[in-house]
């Protein structure tokens, strides 16, 4: 399977391993500036670029699939827009790992891993 990777995120390499695939990097800024929205948009907003995305997805992507994360307001529309452009859209799954380490001054340094694990 081949997912393209619609976040403004680089596949990581447990993704990669399960057949993510960046945008090419001279489209990079591009997707950024589509996902990214740097006041509060409205409505008709929201659905352009959600339509916008779709438009842009279907450019690189022959199999259909697609990885996306983002805005909680604009999944629900990109999600329905990658499937009426028929493109299959998938979550990452993430476990999250905690690591301890306790420090030469007595205090403890906890770090959150993200760990993918699969597709929603």
């Amino acid at each position: 399977m081949k997912i393209l990777n619609l976040t403004q995120h680089p596949a990581t390499a447990e993704q990669i391993e399960q057949g993510v695939f960046d945008v090419p990097q001279e489209f990079k800024a591009q997707l950024c500036a589509l996902l990214t929205f740097v006041s509060r948009p409205s409505r008709i907003e929201v659905v352009q670029r959600a339509n916008a995305l779709a438009l842009f997805a279907d450019q690189f992507n022959s199999a259909g699939d697609v990885m996306i994360g983002g805005a909680p307001f604009l999944m629900p529309f990109l999600h329905e827009r990658l499937e009426h452009h028929c493109m299959t859209p998938y979550y990452a799954f993430s476990e999250r790992v905690s690591v301890e380490e306790a420090l030469a001054d007595g205090s403890v340094k906890k770090t959150n891993i993200f760990k993918h694990v699969g597709f929603v």
